[in-house]
């Protein structure tokens, strides 16, 4: 995809059979690369003829949106271009007419060419939404997961503060819990899944404590046990069913996290009531509360 679009011969290229495959003037030229991109060509006109009927997330949209703005910003598309020689003054308005009413074909080229690479980053990134939502239901070993976990790490790159980013680490590790309700009886699955719903757990907690101590200000801890509240029944839940040996202490294991990281918000919940200074020592649950005077 990288050679055939962005280069500038090849996205000119492409902006032409655009046009002529949209009812355009034809320019009755073959080039080499056509046979590379009338595939291409058909994907944008099968993504205009039928378009996606899942919906777009909210925030993939925005994300979208600033992105595609700041490329034109960037790239000065929709924007005059500024004479770089002093003009002498007698030549200054027949050169502001000739600007005004004939735009250089080198420019119209240039344009063409960077509208396309617009178009194709727009098209591929409304084709790639209508996958995500396709591989909300994928688990480990399906074809459409490393979409699924992709799409994860493009909300985390959107997101606004450490506070949701932590929130999305714990809806991620919720994620991971299902899959592995999938995958039970398959130790390597299994066991990889709940590893991975750890680290989102840790990552997560890490950040909304942290927040929390920052601002003093108990609104992330209570999100951390309202998660765990939540995520402890629904992992006590893998226990049942017949599990094996070895699923059973893989589980038991991501049982005591979630105690620990209990433990954890309730300790920094009681140093934010005392008004201690914030602590400095932090670990992968996040920072290490002290002990009120009260309690020593």
């Amino acid at each position: 995809m990288d050679n055939i679009l962005f280069s500038r011969r090849r996205a000119e290229r492409f902006a032409q059979l655009l046009d002529e495959a949209n009812g355009g003037r034809r320019h009755h030229v073959r080039s080499r690369i056509d046979d590379q991109l009338t595939p291409l060509v058909a994907v944008g006109q099968r993504l205009t003829a039928e378009r996606p009927t899942v919906e777009v997330d909210p925030e993939f949209r925005t994300g979208l949106r600033a992105m595609l703005l700041a490329t034109a910003v960037r790239e000065g598309l929709g924007n005059p271009a500024a004479a770089t020689t002093a003009e002498p003054a007698g030549q200054r308005a027949t050169a502001g007419s000739l600007r005004g009413s004939l735009l250089p074909a080198v420019t119209a080229r240039r344009a063409r060419a960077r509208g396309a690479i617009l178009v194709g980053i727009a098209a591929g990134a409304v084709a790639v939404s209508g996958i995500s939502a396709a591989s909300e239901n994928a688990v480990p070993g399906d074809a459409l997961y490393g979409m699924k976990r992709s799409t994860e790490r493009a909300q985390l790159a959107l997101a606004s503060s450490d506070i949701s980013r932590g929130q999305l680490f714990l809806d991620f590790a919720r994620t991971r819990l299902g899959e592995a309700a999938e995958l039970r009886g398959d130790r390597v699955g299994f066991s990889a899944v709940l590893d991975d719903m750890d680290a989102d757990t840790r990552q997560g907690v890490r950040l909304l404590t942290t927040a929390a101590v920052q601002r003093a200000d108990a609104a992330g801890l209570d999100a951390v046990n309202t998660f765990v509240a939540g995520q402890r029944r629904a992992v006590s839940d893998l226990l049942d069913g017949g599990a094996t040996r070895a699923d059973r202490e893989r589980t038991n294991r991501s049982l005591t996290l979630l105690d620990a990281v209990r433990e954890r918000s309730d300790a920094l919940r009681a140093a934010l009531g005392c008004n201690l200074p914030a602590p400095v020592a932090s670990d992968a649950l996040g920072p290490a509360p002290r002990t009120c005077p009260a309690d020593r």
